[in-house]
Order: structure tokens, then sequence, then C-alpha cells
């Protein structure tokens, strides 16, 4: 490090070990339990369904079984934030109150390094922090009027603004430019930030001249740069204008309100996604704290993967999304573009739009707090939504316009992230259209998503129907009744542990009731006709008393010539797995139609039920995997 020495080895020493990595971590991810004392979230550094990323306090160490990135707290800082390793030092060590020692070669102290040779990352917070600093300052000034009332004709107070520390611009052509050259910062510096630029004539001049201001802070809290608003007619430039890409500000990766709204996020299971500054402040000021908007771009795939990490979306159902459109015509197209990227999503998304069109800083003015909640409260599915917006543009009484409606929206409902979902859009899609089979759809979505019979078919074939989920099911409570009847000895306890709710076939269950009657598989003393005829003993009906023969002797689909437990065991898993999903199905149903505002605590209990019982189905499918035939 020219010019001021190395960091002293007992520092950084002491940076490592004051600067928690579970917490410094935290900041970027949801963290969650793993066992052994370990915690495991969302890799920031690759993209990923199931968290592989590992953190060990007690080592302070972390590590992603994924992409094999790894280190200590400082080489978490280095990555994250693109750093040099004494960079990272003087980060974590200016967070934690550290101060640092320099020193040479030969270990003398070299004394305090020159703040202008400080690093670079460091000096362009500093600058942007001083710039936030000056600009609330500039708000109380008489030349702020304008912005004062702008936000008073929101609905913001002064004690408002001050919470999310808004700011003015003056109008002086180099006013901040100078205020911060005098506090040390060189030109190039505050060039490099976005707050200053040249002008036509080569002189530095700054970027925002009266406009009203928000600073922009990424996850951590650091100020990176600022939205600014338009506020007097002759100005020239845009309705709003945003600090320009630096090495600090990645527009794609920012979201307002992340600091503020992370650790709700995390606690809610629930981001709210709004498109404005003015919207964000609204919302965390009704109680909805978990809303964030984009800056200066589109809400994109970037954006999703930092409030993926937040909400722990992985595999399991982890929470929801909830976008806030504008009920216009932009909004609906806003909201169709979205629903493509909306699927790299685990969790479920939802759309809330105000029947008259406003925006939630215009429904806060014109109803109050309540009606912002309930806004969110009253939200719906994306896909429901977005198939609602498709129709509208077909005349559905004709034949022509079901068709052509049917054309465009059965790929949607094909791209449904959640397989258990899609059987039943495409049963609301067939009532949306009207005069349409259900058979229909359901045919014409499982072609697409290759479920069913040769892709691209759209019309079904009666005599060679597609395998259902339904059907799956019926084959999967066969093969678990035949178990019990042909190997008792092999599905003993597992079989009996099935609850009735397991089974959906009638005739099944009424099998699986008779063995339960005889005592359960597991005392079974005899085997072959002996059993069946036991069980028989026990049958509700002649119809049963039937069918216990035929599935004596139909031939298990076991892989091996002979079945052994792990196969057994694996029908049941796979049967108990199935009846899971469908009381997760259930569950998911239940929460979309609860208010999670005005029944929060309620909301709360079931969605902790759901989470227990995708982790006891996905248990269950991997107790399942590899004991299948294919």
């Amino acid at each position: 490090m020219p010019g001021r020495g190395r960091i002293r080895a007992a520092d950084i020493a002491t940076v490592r070990e004051r600067a928690k990595i579970d917490e410094v971590v935290g900041e970027h991810l949801q963290l969650k339990r793993a066992g052994g004392g370990s915690l495991k979230g969302l890799c920031p550094f690759h993209d990923e369904k199931s968290p592989s990323f590992h953190v060990t306090p007690s080592r302070a160490l972390f590590y992603c079984f994924g992409c094999g990135a790894g280190g200590d707290v400082i080489k978490f800082v280095q990555d994250i934030d693109h750093l040099s390793f004494s960079e990272a030092v003087e980060l974590l060590a200016g967070r934690a109150g550290i101060q640092l020692q320099y020193e040479d070669d030969g270990g003398r102290p070299t004394g305090a390094p020159d703040r202008a040779a400080a690093g670079q990352r460091a000096r362009l917070v500093a600058a942007n922090t001083a710039a936030a600093e000056f600009y609330r300052a500039q708000l109380a000034t008489p030349d702020a009027a304008i912005a004062r009332t702008f936000l008073a004709q929101r609905g913001f107070t002064r004690e408002m603004a001050a919470e999310f520390d808004c700011g003015f611009a003056p109008a002086g052509w180099d006013t901040l430019t100078k205020h911060l050259r005098q506090a040390g910062f060189s030109q190039q510096e505050l060039e490099t930030a976005g707050l200053s630029k040249q002008s036509s004539r080569g002189t530095s001049i700054d970027r925002f001249h009266r406009r009203l201001l928000w600073p922009i802070r990424d996850i951590t809290g650091d100020v990176i740069g600022f939205g600014a608003r338009k506020l007097a007619d002759d100005d020239p430039g845009p309705k709003y204008l945003n600090t320009p890409e630096t090495p600090l500000y990645k527009k794609s990766t920012v979201l307002y309100g992340v600091e503020r709204a992370k650790r709700d996020i995390a606690r809610q299971h629930r981001a709210v996604v709004v498109e404005g500054y003015t919207d964000v402040m609204a919302c965390h000021i009704a109680g909805v704290t978990t809303a964030v908007a984009s800056c200066g771009t589109a809400f994109g795939a970037e954006h999703i993967n930092v409030l993926r990490r937040l909400l722990m979306d992985q595999d399991e159902f982890r929470g929801e999304v909830v976008y806030c459109f504008d009920g216009d015509k932009a909004g609906q197209a806003a909201a169709m573009k979205t629903f493509a990227e909306d699927q790299r999503f685990v969790g479920q998304t939802f759309v809330a739009v105000e029947p008259d069109g406003r925006d939630p800083c215009e429904l806060r003015q014109a109803h109050g707090d309540a009606a912002v909640r309930d806004l969110v409260a009253r939200r719906v599915p994306l896909i429901d939504f977005v198939l609602r917006t498709t129709l509208a543009d077909y005349d559905l009484d004709t034949v022509e316009g079901r068709v052509h409606a049917l054309d465009k929206a059965a790929p949607m409902v094909a791209q449904i992230k959640d397989h258990a979902l899609r059987p039943a859009y495409a049963r609301r899609l067939a009532g949306l259209l009207g005069n349409t089979e259900e058979a229909e759809v359901l045919e014409r979505v499982r072609a697409l998503t290759g479920e069913g019979t040769a892709a691209g078919r759209s019309r079904p074939r009666p005599r060679t129907p597609a395998r259902s989920a339904d059907d799956a099911a019926a084959e999967i409570e066969r093969e678990a009744v035949k178990t019990a009847l042909q190997c008792p000895e092999l599905a003993g306890p597992a079989f009996d542990a099935v609850v009735p709710e397991s089974w959906t076939h009638p005739e099944y269950a009424a099998v699986a009731a008779a063995v339960a009657a005889a005592g359960g598989a597991a005392s079974a003393t005899v085997t072959g006709a002996a059993w069946v005829d036991e069980v028989g003993q026990h049958a509700g009906s002649d119809d049963v008393r039937r069918l216990l023969p035929a599935l004596a002797v139909e031939p298990l689909k076991s892989p091996a010539d002979e079945p052994d437990s792990g196969y057994v065991h694996a029908v049941l898993a796979r049967l108990q797995e199935m009846a899971a999903v469908r009381r997760v199905a259930a569950l998911k149903g239940r929460l979309q139609r609860m208010n999670p505002v005005e029944s929060a605590e309620e909301y709360t209990k079931v969605f902790g039920q759901l989470v227990a019982l995708e982790q006891e189905a996905r248990a269950l499918r991997e107790r399942a995997i590899g004991g299948l035939s294919a």
C-alpha cells in the first residue's frame, strides 16, 4: 500500500474477531440454522434455487457448496463489495470502531494514513454521505419551499421527510461541488461518485439543481446515490433523474428502501414492490414496512435475486412477493412484462392494483394509511391478473375469439412454476373463457409442458387421455395396497402409518381400511391367499372383496425381480408425499384468501404450518427418490 504502509497484523486479527461473520453476511441474505452450529442461505455469488451457502460462526468462515466461494469475513466483504483486502479491512474496522495502525515493511509505525489515499469505495461512500447531509440541510432553506410544498401536497410532514432523509438541491451551479471540495474531496472523486459533472465549458458543476432528492442506500445502509424529482416547470430535464452508473451505484441491483425493509422482509416472508420513492414512503408510513422500489430502471432479474436472498426463496414455499402496479394501461403492461421474469421466484407472486388507478402514495392521500394496508391485503395472484388482462383483448362471445384467447393464454398457464397450481389455473382459464371444456384446456397445458401427449397437439383424444395428477395418485395408491397384500412383512408399520386422508381413490381407501380392520400389515401372521382371505373378511363391500385377488396377483412395478423393503418404503413415501402436496396446495389457497394485515396472527400461524408441511413433503420426496421405477 504505497504512501501509508500496511495494516498491522494484530489489527487485522482484531477486525476478524469483532466483525461477526453471521451479522455481516446477514446484511445481504437471510440465514437459517442448518444444524451442527452452521447457518445456510441462498448464495449471493451465483443464482440457485436451494441454499448451498453455509456460514459457521464458531470458525468465522463461509463456504458455498454450489460455486466454491469461501473464506473469512474479510474475504466475504471483498467479494460482495468488490474491494481490495485493505479496503475490506478498513470498511469493517470503521463499522466496529477499530482504530487501525499502519507500518512499513520493517514493522515500523507509519502513522495514520493520508485521507486522500483511502480506499476508493470508502471515499465515494463518504462523499455521498456528506452530500446527503448537505441536501438535507438545504431542505429547510427558503429556496426549498417548492420541495416542501411538493411533499406536503402528497401527505408527508416535515418529520416524515426527515425520517427518509429527503433533501433539496439548490439552484447554484456548483454549490454542492464547492462545499465538498472544501471538505477535502477531490474533483475526480466527486465526478466518479456521480455528484458532479463537467459543464460544456469544461468546469465542474453539480449534477442536480432545484430538485427534491432521496438518498439511495445499499443493503448495508451506505449512501451510494440519489434520486431527484423535477419540481420547476422551466427545468428542462426528465421528471426523475438518478445518479449515473458508478463504482457504487448499479441501477440493475439497487432497490430503494431495501436497507429499512430487509429485516421485515425476512421476518414476514413478504416483499412489496412499488414503482416510486413516494410510494415506498407511503407504504412504510402506513405500516407496510416491506416495500421497496427499483431506481431509474424496470424491476428486473438482478433485483429479483436480491429479494430471493432476503426471502430465503428456495425449493420450499418461502413467502410471497406483491407487485403494486398503477391501474392504468401502463400498469397492466408492467404486470405482463413482470410475469416472464416472475418465474425466477419460487414463492408465490401477487398483484395489488387499486380499482381507481391510484398508486400507494395517491391512495394514502385520498383514504389514509389503512387503505394502503388494505390494498396489499387484497392482492390477487399475478397469474390470475395476467390471464384476465390477456383475455380482455378478445371477444369471448365468439368461437374464434375463444380459440385465439386459448392459444394466447394456455402458454402462460404452462409457465407456472408451481406444478401443483397448473391444473387449478387450467380449470380457472376454462371458466374465464366460457363455453370451453376443462379437459380441452388441461390437455393443451399438458401438451405445452410435455406432461401429456405429443407437444403441440391442441385437441384431446378421448381414447388416449393424458396422464393426470389424479391418474398418478391412483397408480401410487394401487401400488401401495398391492404391497400390503403381497408382502405385508415388508410393508408392515410403514403402511399402517398412512392416515386415511392420504387415500383419494375410494376403492383403494376401502382396501386400506380392510387391512387396518384385519389388524394391519405389521400384524399379519400369514401370507398369500390366507392373508388376502383374512383381509377380505373385513372388507366393507363385495366390490372390494372382488378387487383383492386382482391386487394380490398383479406384479409390483419394482425395478428388481423381487421387491425389497427399499422399493416398498419408497412407494409408501411417495403416497404420503402426494398427500402432503395436496395439503400444501390447500394451505396456499387458504393463505391467498386471508388478509395478512387484519389477520396477522392467524396468517403467521398458517404460514408456519405451510413451511413445516413443505419440509415434510420434501423429506418424503427424498425418501421416495431412487426406490421407484422410472
